[in-house]
């Protein structure tokens, strides 16, 4: 419980930091999906240990996209929040999300699973000295 405590507020924590030296602000919602989005990853790097480290960034983006466009038809569809609005990009879909984000995702899940495959190595070093 404690780590996926601590999982959730590293994602509710980055994903709005991220927001922030990117766009110049952020939405409380955007640490909430951040939080879950890591936990996605953290179940990701557990279910499946050995895969290639970019397929995992793959399911990563693929999860996290998805998850932005579910909340993002929430939040600025119905709510209309205008959290975002990527409608100027290019194969975006009803402005939620769009390739270059996904890239973008892509491209910062490969460093988060080598993390978490860091820590893992690290874990299980410290259980076999016990």
């Amino acid at each position: 419980m404690k780590e996926k405590a601590t999982a959730f507020a590293v994602g509710a924590t980055g994903y709005p930091c991220i927001e922030i030296l990117a766009r110049g602000h952020t939405h409380w919602s955007m640490a909430l999906l951040g939080g879950i989005c890591v936990l996605a990853l953290v179940w990701i790097a557990r279910r499946f240990p050995g895969m290639n480290i970019a397929v995992q960034a793959a399911l990563g983006t693929a999860f996290i996209t998805a998850a932005e466009l579910a909340v993002g038809l929430v939040v600025n569809r119905a709510l209309g929040w205008q959290v975002w609005d990527y409608s100027r990009e290019f194969g975006n879909v009803l402005g939620q999300i769009c390739p270059l984000f996904s890239f973008y995702w892509f491209l910062l899940c490969l460093p988060v699973f080598g993390l978490l495959r860091l820590a893992a190595r690290w874990k299980a070093k410290r259980a076999s000295e016990v």
